[in-house]
Order: C-alpha cells, then structure tokens, then sequence
C-alpha cells in the first residue's frame, strides 16, 4: 500500500473548477497511521511530541487518535481487541463498522519505523488547511468595507497569524542532549577568552557594567528603565554604538561570516527620528554640544570635527527604524528581515510603552498589551539568538519618595516586565533631582542657618555633578549591584569613570 502520493486529494466529478477543490488532506495516511498505533504502541511516540487530534482532517481519525493517546499515556496496552468495548458504545464509530473498522485501520497499518513519516504528512496537511483558511480570511478582509480596519492593520493581523502557525507547526526540535549544549557552552566561553574584553556577551563598552553583567547575552531580554530626562535613550545609543563600533567580523568553518567582537546593531527609535538620534550620536563623538549641531551654531574648527567624524561613522553597522507606534508584530517582521540581510548582534527598542499589541483591536487594558509585548520582545530574542535592548518608563511613584532610586515595584503597568526580562537596570542621575530641590529660606531661619544648608546642597551638587549610576536590579546570571557612570549632558554622553572612582556598588 502506498498511502504517501503526490496528490493529496480524491478528486470528485467536476472538479476541474477550481471553485469546487477540496482542501487538502488523505485519509489514508491517516488510517496507516492509526493502524500502526494499534499494532504497535511504540509508534505513538514518535509522533506524540508534534501530532494532535485537530490535525487530521477526519474528525473520526481525529476522535480515535485522541482516545488512543488518552490510553496510552495511562500506560495501558491498545489495541483493536481492547478498544472493542469503546467503539461499540461511540455511535460515529459503530456507524463506520466498529470493531470491524478497527480491524481495516490495523490491516493498513505502515511499519513503526514509518510512523513518524505518516504523521509528519499528517501534519503538513492540516497547516496547509490553515493555510487556505488563513488566506480566505485575508481576501474577505481585504474585500470588506470597514473603514476603522486599514490594510496595514489586516497585514500585521496576519502577520500574528502566519507566525503563530509558523511556530506551532515546527515539528523539529525537542530535547537537545547535555554533551551538545556542553560543546555550544564551551566554544562561547573559548570565543569570549580569546575576545579582548573577556566577555561571552555583547560589551557595551562600559567597563564595569561589562565586569557586572558579562556583556549582553545573546537570547536575553534585557529592560533599562527610568524617569524621564535620567538619560534611558542616551545610554542605549552609547550602548549600541559601543557595540556597532567594535564590530569585527571572522569567517567560522562553514565559512559563513559571524561577529568575532562587537555586533550589528538594530534600534527601533519609537520616540526620536532617525536625524535626532544620528544627531546625539555625531555630538557624543565629536565632542559638540548637540544643541549648537542642530542650530548651526558652529565654528569653523567644530563643523570641520562634525564633518570628519561623520566620515568616520557613515561605515557603522547601526541601523535606524523610527516609524511610530510600531506593532509588536510589525516589530518582529522587521527585526528578522534585518538579521536575514545584514546579521544582526543587539536589537535595541527605544521605548516599550510606545510600542502597539498586535491585531486591530486593543486589549482590555493596558497592563495585558505591555504583557503581551514583553512576551513578543524576549520570544523574539530566543528566536533571533540575540540580546534585546528595550527601555521602559517608570511610574510616578518614584517621585514620591524622598529616596529617588528606583526600585523593580516601580516598573510601570506591567510585573510581567519584571518577570519576562533576564536583566532589569534602572538609570539614576541624583544630580537632576538636586538641582530641583535648592534651599528656600523658611519663615523663621536666619541668614547663618540658611547659609548653611545652602552651602550643604550646592556641595552635594558638586560632588554628584557629571555622574550618575546604573543599577542591576534583577540579573539570571550573576550579581546585582550598582555601576557608576560619568554623564556629559552636553554631549549625552555616559562614559567610565576613572578608575579610583568607578566600580560596582554593593549587591542588593
């Protein structure tokens, strides 16, 4: 018997019309299948992992498949004897023949060996059937009149769609022996002792962040959270840039080319346009006040250091997608045709709370929508095997307090931030809430008390000015701590500090 043929379909009468084509499917590949289960149980196993009873195209097939599984895992023995009693009391079954049919799914059963064949042609059959549901969806969709549901809107729906039937349709997979991602631990670990930092992640060129996280892993969602104006966007375009920078490609043994150091970076910018951003980038390098670039405020010897560093930077691999209100879906789309065309090391999104769920409609509130964006953002770092860099607002509560330093309760709208990120970092900057908090003299305070606390705040302004920290609030795969940064707000600069003056701060 040969069950497995190249079409798919029994044709019927009159189906040269294209108007009248069944979907596809075959039943007899389903019947060997099911034939092969009942003489032989071990052949379940070789398509439990992916196979399920909504998959086969008889709802029949699709019944019995579920009843064998449901015996099966209880460990009992099934066959066409012991399921006599089953078929016997189930109408659909005992209007097939019963036990009689039993008998003709196990004469048609294929070897165990070929199980696995069967059910994966099983399979490839029921996406092909979502397939041609999903595309008459998107020709009916696009043939309707609603004028709140625009064509791009349709495209991301469908986009969800054909990445969900993607994902849920692999059939590969599953556990990957220990000594194999012993191989893959130890090469990473072989690259990062040979890499000039000693990092197995992406360095973000800040040393003792670098000391403190390792660089950024590939597969981790990485959240860098704040206030506004503590400098989130700043320090991740000093981050990707670092990163960009550094990049130096080598070729491995399949000869395909990969990131020997640094990385090729991506930066959705949801907030700044491209020019601003590449604006900041030019000011940081050129040692330009970013204001005086975009003025044209410059002297003859700046403009010539604005000119030459932007020769220097035209090479960079750093790539700028700063469409607004970007989906999650369109995000996604976007990030993989990046890494297809030109590789991709580190994703950057700047910010999380500008991004859109996916689908047209909204979800019932805001905390399931910036949940089902953190999901996408760190399901899209595993699938992309790369670190993904994305800001996140704080809520107002930090205000409140009369210490500043934010804390992981203060992670806005969502726990599920907290909870799906790898590493969670907050930027503080004391310095921007000092300069707001200067001393005003009270009704009954003399000169001489008043002189004093003044002198006390504008001392503490001294020594927090041009700094600010980085804390490593939450980390899988090591310490948390505190990081101490210098930051230039002219330039939007962060950069180390000199080295009696830098180090982590104690673990939380």
């Amino acid at each position: 018997m040969e069950p497995l043929k190249d079409s798919n379909v029994t044709r019927l009468p009159g189906t040269e019309d294209v108007r009248l084509r069944e979907p596809p499917h075959n039943f007899e590949a389903e019947q060997a299948l099911l034939g092969a289960i009942l003489v032989n149980n071990a052949a379940y196993q070789r398509v439990a992992e992916f196979l399920r009873p909504e998959h086969f195209a008889d709802p029949l097939h699709g019944k019995l498949f579920d009843s064998l599984s449901r015996l099966i895992e209880r460990g009992q023995v099934v066959s066409a004897i012991t399921l006599k009693t089953y078929v016997e009391q189930d109408e659909a079954m005992k209007a097939v023949g019963g036990a009689a049919y039993l008998a003709r799914l196990a004469a048609a059963s294929v070897h165990v060996i070929d199980a696995a064949a069967f059910g994966r042609a099983v399979h490839d059959l029921f996406l092909r059937r979502q397939l041609i549901e999903l595309g008459e969806g998107v020709v009916n969709g696009a043939f309707g009149g609603d004028v709140d549901d625009t064509a791009l809107q349709q495209i991301e729906v469908t986009e969800k769609k054909l990445y969900e039937l993607a994902t849920t349709g692999q059939t590969e997979g599953g556990f990957k022996a220990f000594r194999t991602a012993l191989t893959e631990a130890t090469v990473a670990a072989e690259a990062a002792y040979h890499r000039v930092g000693k990092l197995t992640g992406v360095a973000t060129g800040l040393f003792q962040l670098d000391r403190l996280l390792g660089g950024l892993h590939r597969s981790d969602l990485i959240i860098l959270a704040g206030r506004p104006a503590m400098g989130k966007s700043a320090l991740a375009t000093n981050i990707g840039f670092n990163a960009a920078r550094a990049y130096r490609e080598e070729h491995g043994e399949d000869g395909k080319p990969r990131a020997a150091d640094g990385a090729v970076v991506g930066f959705f910018s949801l907030e700044m346009s491209a020019e601003q951003l590449a604006t900041r980038m030019l000011s940081e390098q050129a040692a330009v006040p970013s204001e005086k670039i975009r003025k044209g405020e410059l002297i003859s010897t700046d403009f010539d250091r604005v000119l030459s560093v932007s020769h220097e930077l035209e090479h960079l691999n750093f790539f700028i997608d700063d469409t607004p209100a970007l989906s999650i879906a369109a995000l996604r789309t976007r990030a993989r045709r990046l890494k297809r065309t030109h590789g991709l090391g580190l994703l950057i999104v700047d910010y999380l709370q500008l991004l859109a769920p996916s689908g047209k409609t909204r979800q019932e509130n805001r905390v399931q929508e910036v949940s089902e964006i953190t999901r996408g953002l760190k399901t899209l770092a595993k699938e992309l095997d790369v670190p993904v860099l994305a800001l996140s607002q704080l809520s107002r509560a930090v205000e409140q307090r009369e210490d500043k330093r934010p804390q992981l309760a203060d992670l806005r709208e969502s726990g599920s931030i907290e909870q799906d990120a790898d590493v969670v970092m907050f930027i503080y900057r004391d310095e921007y809430y000092l300069m707001r908090e200067e001393p005003k003299r009270r009704g009954d305070e003399n000169d001489q008390r008043f002189n004093e606390r003044h002198e006390m705040w504008r001392q503490r302004c001294e020594q927090m000015y041009g700094k600010a920290e980085v804390i490593v609030a939450k980390q899988r795969h090591g310490p948390t701590g505190i990081v101490r940064l210098a930051f230039e707000g002219q330039y939007t600069k962060f950069d180390n500090l000199p080295a009696e003056a830098d180090g982590p701060g104690p673990a939380f």
